[in-house]
């Protein structure tokens, strides 16, 4: 399956009703269009898509374009810069956005918010810009607390009324994997301290966020390498996981686009610098299973890196609104993509009545795990499409009774991890408490053997000494045997004079007598 394009005689008012589901097809533009780019920022708002930003052949773009996905027409949003908005950071700015690329855009109430980005107009820290669609005007929200250092490439995810950064590359290069986090309602920054291993530093990633809870980390590259990895961050207990998944196979990508419409996370094109990736891909974030949409011919505009993704809700329709890309030429078509209604994706067998109970109970199991508790009146007024609405009375109060069941036999298991959850921070607790005795215990040790291996060298500095003193006794005896054996030669020889000296003594006085 690959792209087609509506034909420019169609009615371009009704052209939702014409397309083929998972099928990517280039709409008809009637009148200008803006500058074909990359690496801008795109957004979805009031069945308009908004363009802001860019880069193209090196120079960064500053302008904001909106396309009108009823009329297909493109018009430049002309804005004025808000007098009340803060300007400390670009005092004297004469442009009313600068030009900036590799930036992220979030639809916030009434505005686009814009974080990031790189730009010659050098920061240090983050900047955050707004665009008030109702006032045409926009500027920088001043914001509070620990401000992240500036970067581009990075993911920013909307979870309730916080804004999550992860990752990208700042202004030295350095790839960076850290998180923070934006209050839209009070603006203050804050910076989330996750344990576990964290993906490695990257940029031109993608994220979304599955049931309020779980932030997922997919692909990006370095400077060398291109990821094809899965992260998650528990945002309530803060620890990062990668979870195996399953389904088909996914190439190492970055610069690709994500958007996530209920379960389902959609990837559109990336690369790896010499291919781009021409499949649109779909994670299950529930069942963590990947599946391939469709796969466009090579060189085709949306297999291109630097792209935007974005979810558009047309006459009830939910539509896939890509647009922009380099791939060896930079680009400006929009693509649609209508996506199969839910009911429709699933197979033949979950259409009948029973089924639907049965994946009512699984739904409902399903919420119970993730939320601890279970709201009956929602699993009362699921309304699975293409289910007929004649399901008995008493087969409902089964239905319900089952579940009832299920949130006793579920609860009474989360009751039990809970109590084993107690007993292994018990145990932990016991162990860090062995754990700091036995530090000290090693510790004490060791300055004990610092203490005897000191006392070691003394003694063989003493041993040396006593050593050198043993060798000048054996040469002082030595010297006392040769005194000792001149000694007894000299005795011998004074006695043999004395016995000489006495035998001439007596001859002379034996010839005196005779006289």
């Amino acid at each position: 399956m690959g792209a087609e394009e509506i034909k420019k005689d169609m009615d371009i008012i009704g052209w939702p009703s014409d397309l083929a589901y998972e099928q990517w097809v280039a709409l008809p533009v009637s009148g200008a269009r803006p500058s074909a780019r990359y690496k801008h920022a795109a957004a979805v708002a009031d069945e308009k898509l908004y363009i802001t930003g860019g880069s193209r052949n090196g120079r960064y773009l500053s302008d904001i374009q909106a396309f009108d996905l009823r009329s297909l027409t493109w018009s430049s949003l002309k804005l004025e810069i808000d007098p009340d908005a803060d300007t400390s950071e670009y005092s004297g700015l004469q442009e009313v956005l600068p030009g900036i690329s590799d930036h992220s855009m979030i639809k916030w109430e009434n505005k686009l918010i814009l974080l990031g980005g790189h730009s010659k107009k050098s920061s240090d820290a983050m900047i955050v810009h707004f665009i008030n669609l109702e006032m045409h005007v926009c500027g920088v929200m001043e914001t509070s607390g620990k401000i992240p250092v500036a970067r581009g490439g990075h993911s920013v995810t909307l979870v309730g009324s916080k804004l999550i950064v992860f990752g990208g590359e700042d202004r030295s290069r350095k790839l960076l994997n850290d998180v923070h986090v934006l209050d839209l309602q009070t603006m203050t920054w804050s910076v989330v301290e996750a344990t576990q291993t964290p993906p490695a530093p990257r940029f031109d990633h993608s994220a979304a966020v599955h049931s309020e809870r779980y932030l997922l980390i997919f692909g990006g590259c370095s400077h060398s390498v291109f990821f094809n990895d899965l992260h998650v961050l528990d945002l309530h207990t803060m620890e990062w996981s990668q979870p195996q998944v399953q389904g088909d196979l996914v190439s190492p990508r970055a610069g690709h686009a994500g958007i996530s419409i209920d379960e389902m996370w959609y990837i559109v094109g990336g690369g790896d610098n010499n291919n781009g990736c021409p499949e649109t891909l779909a994670l299950n974030m529930s069942k963590l299973v990947w599946s391939t949409l469709t796969t466009l011919k090579e060189r085709h505009p949306l297999a291109s890196e630097g792209l935007s993704i974005c979810s558009a809700i047309i006459d009830g329709g939910k539509y896939l609104v890509a647009f922009g890309g380099y791939n060896g030429k930079y680009n400006n078509e929009v693509f649609v993509m209508k996506l199969k209604p839910r009911d429709l994706s699933h197979p033949k067998i979950f259409q009948s009545p029973a089924a639907a109970a049965a994946a009512a109970s699984v739904t409902a199991a399903y919420a119970l795990a993730k939320s601890e508790k279970l709201d009956f009146p929602q699993i009362i007024d699921l309304n699975f499409n293409g289910v007929e609405n004649n399901v008995p009375k008493k087969d409902i109060n089964l239905e319900i009774n089952a579940i009832k069941e299920e949130k006793v036999v579920l609860e009474s298991s989360i009751d039990e991890a809970r109590a084993e959850n107690s007993r292994l921070r018990e145990k932990i607790d016991e162990l860090k408490s062995n754990h700091t005795e036995l530090s000290k215990e090693l510790q004490s040790v060791q300055s004990q053997l610092i203490s005897e291996r000191s006392r070691c060298f003394k003694l063989e500095a003493q041993i040396a000494e006593l050593q050198k003193m043993l060798e000048s006794l054996e040469s002082i005896e030595n010297e006392v045997q040769i005194l000792r054996r001149q000694k007894s030669a000299l005795e011998q020889e004074m006695e043999v004079s004395s016995t000489q000296q006495q035998g001439s003594g007596g001859v002379w006085r034996w010839i005196a007598g005779g006289t």
